[in-house]
C-alpha cells in the first residue's frame, strides 16, 4: 500500500519524510518518491505525536486518505496487468501528447507565443501545458482516463476502488488548481484530449486575446 502512481502509468515506491520546523517545533509530513532522477515531494500535513514511529504512521494515514498511495497493481517490469490496461497507459503520456502538439501548432499558427510545461505560479507545484505569461492564461490539456472525462471514462473492472480513488483525487486536484490560479488572477482553460483541436484552439486564442 506504499506505491504512488506517477505520470505514464508507472509506479514508484514512496516514503514518508518528517521535517521539524525549528521555530515552532511543529512536525510536517511529506510523501516522497524517486522519478527519473528527481525526488518529488508532496506535503501531507502536520503530525503531533511523541514518537517518530507514530508520526510516520500518521503520515501514511494522511497519504492514504488523500488517495496518493495504494498497492502496486501490476507485476514488476510490466506496464499493467492486461493488454487493455497497458494500451490505456501508453496512450496517456504526460507531456507532448498528440492533442497538445496539435493545439500548440494551431495556436502558434495564429501568431500567439507561449511557454510549454511551465508552472504559472513558481511556488505552486502545478504545471500547465501552455502558459501565456503576459495574458496570464494557463491551458491544461486533460487526458480522458486520468482526469475522469464524463464522456469517455469507463470504470475499471479490476481494482476499481483504487482507480476510482485515484481519478477522484486527480479531479479534486484539478479543481484546486483552477481555484488557486483564479484567485491569483489567472484564467484557466481546460481542454479534453478528445476535443476537436480547431475548436480548442479557438477557445484558447479568444481567452488570450481578451486578456491581452
Amino acid at each position: 500500500m506504499r506505491y504512488v502512481l506517477v505520470d505514464g502509468g508507472e509506479y514508484a515506491l514512496a516514503s514518508v519524510e518528517l521535517k521539524l520546523l525549528p521555530r515552532t517545533r511543529r512536525i510536517r509530513a511529506y510523501l516522497r518518491w524517486s522519478q527519473k532522477g528527481r525526488s518529488p515531494a508532496r506535503y501531507l500535513g502536520q503530525v503531533e505525536n511523541e514518537t517518530r514511529a507514530a508520526n510516520l504512521a500518521d503520515g501514511w494515514a494522511l497519504a492514504k486518505a488523500k488517495g496518493l498511495v495504494g498497492a502496486r497493481l501490476i507485476p514488476k517490469g510490466s506496464w499493467a496487468a492486461s493488454d487493455s490496461v497497458r494500451s490505456v497507459m501508453r496512450a496517456n503520456r504526460s507531456k507532448d501528447t498528440k492533442p497538445e502538439l496539435r493545439l500548440r501548432s494551431l495556436v502558434h499558427g495564429a501568431g500567439l507565443r507561449y511557454r510549454v510545461s511551465t508552472r504559472p505560479l513558481p511556488d505552486l507545484r502545478r504545471t500547465a501545458d501552455l502558459v501565456f505569461v503576459k495574458a496570464r492564461v494557463a491551458v491544461f490539456v486533460d487526458g480522458c482516463f486520468w482526469h475522469g472525462c464524463p464522456e469517455h471514462l469507463r470504470p475499471a473492472r479490476k481494482n476499481s476502488e483504487f482507480w476510482s480513488e485515484k481519478i477522484a483525487a486527480n479531479r479534486a486536484r484539478d479543481e484546486e488548481t483552477g481555484r488557486v490560479l483564479t484567485e491569483a488572477g489567472w484564467m484557466v482553460v481546460r481542454v479534453w484530449e478528445h476535443e476537436d483541436p480547431a475548436d480548442a484552439a479557438r477557445r484558447v486564442i479568444a481567452a488570450v486575446t481578451d486578456r491581452s
